[in-house]
């Protein structure tokens, strides 16, 4: 079950052998140096979704980031289109990737310079826990507006070698085939995985191949650890099925987008990554360090152009921290800077796959039976963000800690136009966006396990250089008139445990932001996605998370009520002050129940989702829904062999809804339909070699 918060306390709990045991943990988000989540005061949440959701696909991050209060993944189905993560409705509205949240996997960040992050090449397969910081980051972490996720893996197996074999088959053509191995020798862990994918989808033309990888070796000596990890991704495939109309989606929602299907829009991608990380420890004090670089090659052809990308990005981090006295108090105080570079070269051509044929050759479709036609856009893009922070925890007594914390952080964008003609003006141009980053907090210790918080923070979130370069009057050059949304934060939560197996966690938060990012599509835009402010908007909402064990049954809910609001926006001579910014759920609850016995476990799941308006003006909505699955969880074990059989269903009441929402698009194509009724079936086969003697 979600781990929201693992106190020493539970230790408390041993006169009643019918409460689960719950082992302590500390995390890594917030920057708190190695905390346990009560003696933060922010919300965060810990899951741990294999071991408290057992026969997970490890397929998206919707699993993985199930029932955690003020987040929600919209599952677009559409394999060339990233699921929408947002927080507190920070990204519930990213025309791709994953916006306004910093994403990390084991310190390493995901997340490009400009805000971005395409979690495409993220393999899931040797997640071991996820830690969530809901609410402003930029304090800490710079360009977010709605928190982080920080992806931790597995532990490696305790002996020299743990190998394991995978197999999934299920509803609409989905196979998954995957090898592991993890081990442990003298001072040396590693584990690792391929995973290879193959879909028809349950939408038409939404056909999938993907092959991934993840790899992490770490050392651990006395005076520190070093940690070296890889991930890759070869997708030579994944159909775009594109978003529907309200109409076509009652008559058939498994159709297509005509459009769609004319164009070929798909998308052809491979990407690595690959980091460092290491941390020494002494005297109290501790100092880490985090290196990346990774590379990115896309083939993307869309409704209005065929995009070629091909992107290399970097990034270096330093933070060191240690305790201190001063004026008769303890201090911990945390300092940080960071590098993050981005290069892309972006190439768009005519997409010529909706000419009718044979006809005399176009200007902007030269040559018959060609995908490409003539390059419409040609430049250089780079990105540098660099930001340092200053934080500092004070303990104001035995019961009381103050925490402050600022952060600085400039971003540049740079545009190089290598396409220059009389038809075609010149879009070079340069722009730096620049932002402080305030907050201050106080928790109180009401117990060994319960504490309670309040805390005041900021955050801002520029456009990505995408969002930058599209212009919808079609002016040449870097859009000066889009600015990076700002926020503040007023939030105040409780958080603990009793001793009778249950967990909680609840927050109520109220945030102001001005200059949000409101992405809309025009007539003429075939798709293409562009980006305006709108002057000020207001969300207020509860975050509230019940977990309880005891004996073979575990429960976990987590509810979400969201009154997010324009206070001030007029686009023409339209105003919508007042109107519910649209594409999140004003209530949302999630719960799930494990049973386990000595054989495996029964896992059901429950997902009950308010209404959320499609556009601004607040004209229609998709009705809101209510989706069941249940999954059994068989295994055994012979000496070191073991075997696994799951068998489970997704949406088990064959439920019509749409899952995600494209905000504000054109021709009314807003809604991205559920996937119906699937069943799946999995296999797992392991195996231990122990040390030789």
């Amino acid at each position: 079950m979600v781990a929201l918060f693992l106190f020493h306390s539970f230790a408390a709990q041993a006169q009643d052998s019918t409460v689960a045991r719950l082992e302590p943990v500390v995390v890594e988000v917030g920057r708190g140096a190695h905390r346990s989540p009560l003696e933060l005061p922010f919300a965060v949440s810990v899951a741990t979704p294999d071991s408290s959701r057992p026969g997970q696909r490890h397929l998206l991050l919707d699993e993985t980031l199930a029932a955690i209060p003020g987040v929600a993944v919209s599952n677009r189905n559409n394999p060339s289109q990233d699921p929408r993560i947002s927080i507190r409705g920070f990204g519930a509205r990213s025309a791709f990737g994953v916006r306004g949240i910093r994403v990390l996997r084991d310190g390493v960040p995901l997340t490009m310079p400009d805000g971005q992050t395409p979690v495409d090449y993220l393999d899931l397969e040797s997640v071991g826990r996820v830690e969530v910081l809901r609410g402003s980051a930029s304090s800490l972490y710079g360009n977010a507006g709605g928190g982080v996720v920080d992806i931790r893996s597995s532990d490696p197996a305790p002996i020299p070698l743990l190998a394991e074999g995978r197999w999934w088959t299920g509803s609409y053509g989905n196979r998954r085939l995957v090898g592991k191995a993890s081990g442990s020798l003298p001072g040396v862990g590693y584990h690792g995985n391929v995973a290879h994918t193959l879909s028809r989808g349950f939408r038409d033309y939404s056909g999938q191949r993907a092959t991934t990888g993840f790899a992490r070796v770490g050392i651990e000596r006395e005076s520190g650890t070093f940690a070296l990890q890889f991930l890759g991704m070869n997708m030579p495939l994944a159909e775009n099925p594109g978003a529907l109309t309200a109409s076509q989606m009652a008559t058939n929602s498994r159709m297509a987008d005509p459009l769609s299907i004319r164009k070929r829009a798909r998308k052809s991608v491979t990407q690595s990554q690959l980091g460092a990380t290491a941390r020494r420890a002494g005297n109290g004090g501790v100092l880490e360090a985090a290196a990346y670089v990774g590379v990115r090659s896309l083939d993307n052809p869309l409704p209005f152009a065929v995009v070629d990308l091909g992107r290399t990005a970097s990034g270096i981090s330093l933070r060191g921290g240690a305790p201190w006295e001063a004026w008769g108090m303890s201090h911990r105080w945390t300092a940080g800077a960071e590098l993050q570079l981005q290069n892309d070269s972006r190439r768009n051509f005519t997409n010529c796959n909706d000419v009718p044929m044979p006809t005399t050759p176009t200007a902007a479709c030269p040559f018959t039976g060609r995908e490409r036609g003539v390059i419409t856009l040609d430049q250089r893009e780079t990105v540098m963000s660099t930001g340092a922070y200053l934080r500092d925890e004070v303990r104001l007594g035995s019961r009381y800690i103050a925490t402050a914390a600022v952060r600085g952080d400039r971003v540049r964008f740079e545009v190089r136009d290598r396409l220059i003609q009389s038809d075609n003006p010149d879009d070079s141009g340069r722009r730096s966006l620049a932002a402080i980053s305030p907050m201050v907090g106080l928790l109180a210790l009401l117990s060994q396990t319960h504490s309670a918080y309040v805390n005041i923070s900021s955050a801002f979130e520029t456009p990505t250089a995408t969002e930058l370069g599209n212009q919808p009057s079609g002016a040449a050059g870097i859009n000066r008139v889009l600015q990076p949304q700002k926020s503040t934060t007023y939030e105040t939560g409780v958080k603990g445990s009793f001793g009778i197996g249950v967990q909680y966690d609840a927050a109520v938060f109220a945030t102001a932001v001005v200059d949000e990012l409101i992405p809309f599509d025009i007539p003429a835009g075939n798709g293409r996605r562009y980006f305006r402010n709108a002057g000020r908007t207001s969300r207020r909402g509860l975050e509230l998370a019940v977990a309880a064990a005891r004996g073979p049954l575990e429960a976990t809910a987590a509810y979400t009520y969201a009154r997010y609001r324009f206070r001030d926006f007029t686009v023409g001579t339209e105003s919508y002050a007042g109107n519910t910014i649209p594409g999140i759920p004003r209530q949302l609850l999630q719960g799930s129940t494990v049973v386990r016995t000595s054989f495996g476990s029964l896992v059901a799941e429950a997902t009950i989702a308010d209404r959320a308006f499609v556009d601004d003006s607040n004209s229609d909505s998709a009705p809101g829904y209510v989706v069941f699955g249940a999954r059994l969880n068989l295994a055994a074990a012979a000496g070191r062999a073991g075997a696994e059989l799951t068998i489970g269903s997704n949406n088990l009441l064959d439920r019509r809804y749409a899952s995600s929402l494209s905000v504000n698009a054109a021709g009314g194509k807003y809604f991205e339909p559920a996937t119906g009724r699937s069943v799946f079936v999995g296999l797992s086969l392991k195996t231990g070699f122990p040390a030789l003697r």
